[in-house]
């Protein structure tokens, strides 16, 4: 039976509306038009490592999923196994020491966290400093917490870092969350231990909760390791921090990661997830555990992969005339595309006479316009390929 039989008008929440459109959709769109017509495609866009997760952390998946007690229920907080090895590898990694009891819950993937958050700590009509480009997530879980988003400029001449000093004052009086995020998507920009000492310092006068979105921490060249935020002085007391396994270990697929800080934030969202979800499956946990505690072998062998693709397709672009920067860490290249073109239009272009997919700036927000975002997700030879291509067009 339609609907028109039914006769029931279907009213779309207003939230829905004021989301912009999920950038991937109209991409992937092109790119099936695309291929309809034959043409082969080197697919750049999304941030999906196409590098299989290692052989150790499927293995103990599979050992995990065989017992009983993992089929049932698991507790929205996450194991106590699965946070005591987070712990450990912050510990390791950063010289942090948090109390897995208290200070980190499990999550279903970064991606949830950290849209859930804002349901957690903002009241409608509250501000939420976001930066611009961004991940679209920090928008959209502001929306949907009814939160007003205050776009905070990355700028090319600014190191595509926000200058807090430039928030109004009216903005930051009414802000209770900042989203900072850094090694950064989409520019693969990286933040300095200075520029997080004057985070700490702005969420402590204006009370505002700090959230730092570490999910590519991992990925990082020339002997280059990222910071975390709650290595600097003060950060614990003000702030969070999210990672994920998904782009360490080769993991998106598998939904795990999780938060820590500030324990009253991190109790906030843990009551959010206990109404919202039913916690990540506990297989998937001891795998996760498997993962922290003894892949980091796989992660040095992830960053040579990385590494040597990102110095081929800079090279190959550059060659094209783009003037393509090397990133110190994160798995995209953000590039400013050539004069005459929009994001929109170059990334247009490519697909349809070249076949090349990647990802328009404008898409992360409106200082992303005259960008776009390639992501390493394809061997060597195909993005030698890709570049050809580009030149051949350019």
């Amino acid at each position: 039976m339609g609907s028109d039989e039914i006769g029931l008008k279907v009213s779309i929440a207003h939230r829905l509306a004021q989301l912009p459109p999920y950038l991937f959709v109209e991409i992937d769109r092109k790119k099936r038009e695309a291929m309809a017509r034959g043409v082969d495609i080197i697919n750049l866009g999304i941030g999906d490592p196409d590098i299989p997760t290692p052989q150790n952390i499927i293995r103990a998946l599979e050992i995990a999923a065989a017992k009983p007690v993992n089929h049932r229920y698991p507790e929205s907080e996450g194991l106590q196994e699965f946070r005591e090895a987070a712990a450990k590898w912050y510990a390791r990694r950063f010289h942090v020491e948090l109390d897995p009891q208290r200070e980190i819950i499990t999550l279903i993937g970064a991606k949830e966290g950290i849209g859930h958050l804002p349901l957690a700590l903002v009241n409608p009509g509250e501000v939420v400093l976001i930066p611009d480009p961004a991940y679209p997530v920090y928008n959209a879980g502001t929306i949907f917490a009814g939160g007003e988003p205050y776009f905070m400029p990355l700028l090319r001449e600014n190191g595509f870092l926000p200058d807090l000093k430039a928030i109004p004052e009216d903005i930051a009086a009414r802000a209770r969350l900042m989203f900072v995020n850094y090694p950064n998507n989409p520019t693969g920009a990286v933040a300095t231990w200075e520029f997080y000492e004057q985070v700490v310092e702005f969420a402590r006068k204006h009370n505002v909760v700090v959230a730092q979105d570490n999910t590519y921490s991992e990925i990082a060249y020339d002997g280059y390791e990222p910071l975390s935020l709650l290595q600097v002085p003060g950060a614990a007391e003000v702030g969070i921090e999210f990672h994920s396994l998904s782009k360490t270990f080769n993991m998106t697929g598998w939904r795990i990661g999780f938060v820590a800080g500030r324990h009253e934030v991190v109790d906030a969202l843990r009551s959010v997830k206990a109404n919202l979800d039913s916690g990540a499956f506990q297989a998937v946990q001891e795998a996760g555990i498997e993962a922290m505690l003894n892949s980091q072998a796989a992660v040095r062998a992830n960053i040579k992969v990385w590494q040597e693709r990102r110095d081929v397709l800079i090279e190959g672009l550059r060659a094209a005339g783009l003037a393509a920067e090397a990133p110190k860490a994160t798995f995209y290249i953000w590039t400013p595309v050539p004069e005459g073109y929009t994001s929109a239009s170059f990334v247009s272009m490519l697909i349809e006479k070249a076949g090349v997919v990647c990802t328009p700036g404008n898409g992360f927000g409106k200082y992303g316009e005259g960008y776009a975002r390639m992501a390493l997700t394809a061997d060597v030879s195909r993005l030698r390929e890709a570049a050809d291509r580009i030149k051949q067009i350019l």
